[in-house]
């Protein structure tokens, strides 16, 4: 049997291979994405520290939030506020913030269990494409992905 692929072969089975390197990667950003999430609550809740904020800007990247702490500083965090849904400029919300960095703060009351639904909807999402995608290219034949480095055979 040859072991050369056809260029039709060798294009679905690198497509194939794409497919799923590129959902695997959504999925393993998605899974750090939900573990970036609990490790600044899990900060957060180590010092917290309470202030009321103003709402000073809102926008697709990001929410950004004034607060003073007790010590009398103005805080004003560039990365903006941690769970921003619902925030309206202007607004007046409380917030919790690491007292080591103050520029960790969230909306209190919420927490990383508000971004497992939408990750994992997102990821879910990837894979049914993905699955849909190698499932169209399996239909025109077998999709050959193991052929596609020759292996090489030892001589003796």
């Amino acid at each position: 049997m040859d072991d050369q692929l056809t260029r039709p072969q060798r294009r679905r089975a690198v497509a194939a291979l794409v497919a799923i390197v590129v959902a695997g990667v959504i999925a393993a950003l998605g899974v750090l994405l939900v573990v970036a999430a609990v490790t600044e609550d899990a900060a957060i809740e180590r010092y917290t520290g309470n202030a009321n904020a103003d709402v000073v800007s809102v926008s697709f990247s990001r929410t950004l939030v004034r607060f003073q702490t007790p010590d009398g500083a103005e805080h004003l965090p560039s990365v903006g506020v941690l769970y921003p849904e619902a925030l309206e400029e202007g607004q007046v919300v409380r917030v919790e913030y690491d007292q080591r960095n103050p520029d960790l703060v969230r909306v209190a009351g919420r927490g990383a269990a508000l971004t497992i639904l939408p990750v994992s909807t997102a990821v879910l999402g990837v894979w049914v494409v993905a699955g849909g995608f190698l499932y169209w290219l399996r239909r025109q034949g077998p999709l050959n992905v193991r052929r596609l480095r020759p292996r090489r055979r030892i001589r003796l």
